[in-house]
């Protein structure tokens, strides 16, 4: 019997408010997600890929529609409840990194298990662990500023898998990245999808869309189309 999706979005709509001028931003848009898959979300700039993101992993409200993650509404929970929920069972990786630049990278690493509750030794252990399995394992105390980029964006995947989430996010991962940096952060992204992870990459990296098992496309705040595997849940647009 087949599972049900690990993420199930149903009629999703997002719209801008400023003042009395309102911009849509996505319309209607449903999809689903197995567990394990890793889903490529690719289009052109403004068609709505970074706000689907946000919407789907609670960051950003949505105006109507409803998404379920492991058959818990996200956008039916309080903010605190919300907040709590993407720290226990979601990562997210970001082009901009987001590292703390006061804390060193081990530092960085562990700070989502302290959020949830672990206790401190248990964090660093697992934070220096998971910094070992990206292959900075020598580079545990030295700061983001004394971190190549692509070196930052292996600290973010770690962070982002540090608490062995049921999702990550990631947002143009390579943007910022040459291309050898790049590389790097592109065969990690692959090795942890090979061993269970999903993933979900916004980006307009082909290198990201030609090893994901799936590419979402969008347009103008619609999903427009998928791979041939037909997974999508949404009607193709007309």
């Amino acid at each position: 019997m087949k599972m049900p999706p690990l993420l199930d979005a149903k009629s999703v709509t997002k719209i801008y408010r400023t003042g009395a001028v309102e911009v849509p931003a996505l319309h209607s848009v449903s999809l689903a997600i197995d567990a394990g898959e890793l889903v490529a979300v690719m289009g052109p700039s403004g068609c709505g890929k970074t706000t689907l993101l946000n919407c789907l992993s609670g960051l950003d409200d949505i105006d109507a529609g409803t998404v379920l993650i492991n058959d818990s509404d996200i956008h039916a929970m309080s903010d605190g409840r919300r907040t709590e929920h993407r720290a226990k069972h979601m990562g997210f990786v970001f082009q901009s990194f987001n590292l703390i630049p006061v804390l060193s990278a081990v530092e960085n690493v562990e700070l989502p298990l302290l959020l949830t509750g672990a206790r401190s030794n248990k964090a660093r252990e697992r934070a220096s662990e998971m910094l070992n399995r990206v292959g900075l394992g020598h580079r545990l105390s030295h700061r983001p500023n004394e971190l190549s980029g692509g070196e930052q964006q292996r600290v973010a995947v770690a962070r982002a898998l540090v608490t062995e989430p049921a999702i990550v996010w990631a947002d143009e991962p390579t943007g910022n990245l040459d291309s050898t940096m790049a590389g790097t952060v592109l065969d990690l992204l692959d090795e942890v999808h090979a061993a269970g992870q999903t993933i979900v990459v916004v980006t307009h990296d082909e290198g990201i869309g030609a090893s994901a098992q799936r590419i979402v496309r969008m347009q103008d705040g619609e999903i427009v189309d998928a791979d041939p595997a037909g997974r999508l849940t949404a009607a193709r647009k007309q």
